[in-house]
C-alpha cells in the first residue's frame, strides 16, 4: 500500500510507535497487547489497532504484538531500512548541532556534506566534512546522489536555495528556515518551525494558568 493512501495522522504517529517499540525492544519486552501499548503511548488502542491496520494489521486476537517484529516491520514502512545520504546548507549552530547528532547515523541518515555562503567557514571541518562555499552545492548533490537537504538558513534566503535544490533532482527537504517552501510536488518538505512548537507550549501554559484563575 502506498503511503499517499495513508493519512498523514496515522504517518506522523509512526515515528512514535517506533520510538516507544525501540524502548520496549532495549527493555527486553518480548509481546505487547494493543492495550498495553495503549497505556505506555496515551493513544487508544483502538486507534493503535486501526493504524496498524492500514498496513494489513501485525498481531493476532488474543496473543498480542511481537515487539521486535512490529519495531522491524514500522521501521521497514518508515524507510529505515535503507540509507538515505543527506547535505546541510548552512554552518551555523544549528546546522553543527545536527551534523554532530549522532543517532541520525544509527537510523541510516548519512550527512555527505555542509555548506554555507560565508568564506570564514569555508575549510572548516565538522564531523569529518569540511564546509564548502554554496557554488559547490549542486554539482555535489548530483555526484553524490543526495536524497535529502536540510536547510538551517536564514528564512530570506530558503527560498531560492530550495528552487536550486529543485533543479537537482533532490527528492526532499528538512526545513528549519521560518518560511514556508514553494517546490514542485515530487520534492517532499518537512517544515520545523521552532517558534511556532515554543508558541503553542506557551499557549498550553497560559490555558493552565487561565484555568487556575477561573
Amino acid at each position: 500500500m502506498e503511503n499517499k493512501e495513508i493519512s498523514q495522522a496515522v504517518i506522523a504517529r509512526l515515528p512514535r510507535y517506533f520510538r516507544y517499540l525501540g524502548e520496549l525492544k532495549d527493555e527486553g519486552i518480548e509481546r505487547i497487547s494493543s492495550q498495553e501499548l495503549s497505556d505506555i503511548m496515551k493513544v487508544t488502542a483502538s486507534q493503535i489497532r486501526q493504524d496498524f491496520n492500514n498496513f494489513g494489521g501485525f498481531g493476532q486476537q488474543g496473543y498480542g504484538y511481537k515487539v521486535d517484529f512490529l519495531y522491524e516491520e514500522i521501521g521497514r514502512i518508515l524507510g529505515l531500512d535503507r540509507t538515505h545520504k543527506m547535505i546541510i546548507i548552512g554552518a551555523g549552530n544549528l546546522g553543527q548541532a545536527l551534523a554532530n547528532y549522532m543517532n541520525f547515523e544509527r537510523r541510516g541518515f548519512l550527512f555527505k556534506g555542509i555548506f554555507d555562503n560565508n568564506p570564514e567557514l569555508w575549510g572548516r571541518k565538522i564531523r569529518a566534512m569540511e564546509v564548502k562555499p554554496m557554488e559547490e552545492m549542486e554539482e555535489f548533490v548530483k555526484e553524490n546522489e543526495i536524497d535529502i537537504a536540510v536547510l538551517t538558513i536564514p528564512k530570506a534566503s530558503a527560498a531560492s536555495v530550495s528552487e536550486r535544490l529543485a533543479r537537482t533532482g533532490i527528492r526532499g527537504i528538512w526545513n528549519f528556515a521560518h518560511v514556508d517552501l514553494c517546490v514542485p510536488e515530487e520534492i517532499q518538505v518537512e517544515n520545523v518551525h521552532l517558534s511556532d512548537s515554543l508558541m503553542k507550549l506557551i499557549y498550553n501554559i497560559n490555558s493552565l494558568d487561565d484555568d487556575g484563575r477561573k
